[in-house]
């Protein structure tokens, strides 16, 4: 079994930096990803940035070149470094397990393999 524990949410400038981390308890098997999703309205989460096993990371369009995701295998973490932040990039991120990329998905959809429970991200002009 596995658990997902996002953590480094809070409050941030516009322009300012800010990073997330995920903490894996447990093992995952199989080709997975994790990753990051954020709300985008009520139920409705949008797919930000993936990375797999092999080190590969994938970014949503609107995140790219401003977000960098990374692993820690010896801390079993993933953490995302979110920079040039904005007022849309609010409000809360979760953190995921699942097989493959998910562009809009419900936000804790059981189609997603596993979810943290979401951290809060503010961002203020």
């Amino acid at each position: 079994e596995v658990r997902l524990v996002e953590s480094g949410g809070g409050s941030v400038e516009a322009g300012g930096s800010l990073t997330l981390s995920c903490l894996l308890g447990g093992s995952a098997d199989g080709d997975v990803r994790m990753g990051w999703y954020r709300q985008v309205q009520m139920n409705e989460c949008e797919w930000v940035a993936s990375i797999r096993s092999d080190g590969n990371t994938y970014y949503a369009p609107s995140v790219k070149d401003r977000f960098i995701i990374s692993q820690d295998n010896a801390q079993n973490t993933v953490s995302l470094q979110m920079g040039s932040l904005k007022p849309d990039d609010t409000p809360v991120y979760f953190c995921a397990l699942d097989t493959q990329i998910r562009r809009l998905t419900q936000c804790r959809s059981k189609i997603v393999r596993q979810w943290g429970q979401g951290t809060l991200v503010s961002v203020c002009s």
